[in-house]
């Protein structure tokens, strides 16, 4: 017998194939959004996929100030960030989030940046991803392709 024939291909970064893809986030729970972007952003959808590369899609999620979430999570959940000086621990509960300038765009950044890997593959995969509040995007010249996240497992 061949022992040849069992070895593993892998996908280089050049055929990775990787596309773009727009996502509405209008009435999408929060969780579960985070956890379909993070497998699309992975690539884990894809029969190519490749645990070491960055082998996923871009994606842009579209209508982000309309994401849902369920209970007391608006005045509840809690978002630390720290500056690394004595005293420098920062609060803000969901609904100061969303006030702020950008505050959708971090939520949902910091929800799919904790379903990816740690360190510099999760930082590269990261970049790919696009939030907007509004129906609008600036990816028009990609020609991205528009999938409802409810079809996927």
């Amino acid at each position: 017998m061949n022992t040849l024939s069992f070895k593993t291909s892998y996908v280089t970064p050049e055929a990775a194939n990787k596309q773009w893809v727009v996502v509405d986030a209008a009435g999408q729970p929060l969780g579960r959004l985070a956890s379909k972007v993070a497998q699309i952003l992975r690539g884990k959808y894809k029969p190519v996929f490749t645990p070491n590369m960055d082998c996923g899609d871009n994606v842009i999620i579209i209508n982000a100030s309309q994401i849902a979430i369920s209970g007391k999570k608006a005045s509840d959940k809690i978002y630390l960030t720290y500056t690394g000086y004595p005293g420098g621990q920062k609060k803000a509960t969901f609904n100061d989030m969303t006030k702020r300038a950008n505050g959708y765009d971090k939520i949902i950044r910091h929800a799919v940046k904790g379903m990816l890997p740690k360190g510099i593959l999760g930082a590269k995969v990261l970049r790919n991803l696009y939030i907007y509040d509004g129906a609008e995007h600036k990816q028009q010249a990609q020609n991205p392709t528009t999938i409802d996240i409810n079809l996927l497992k």
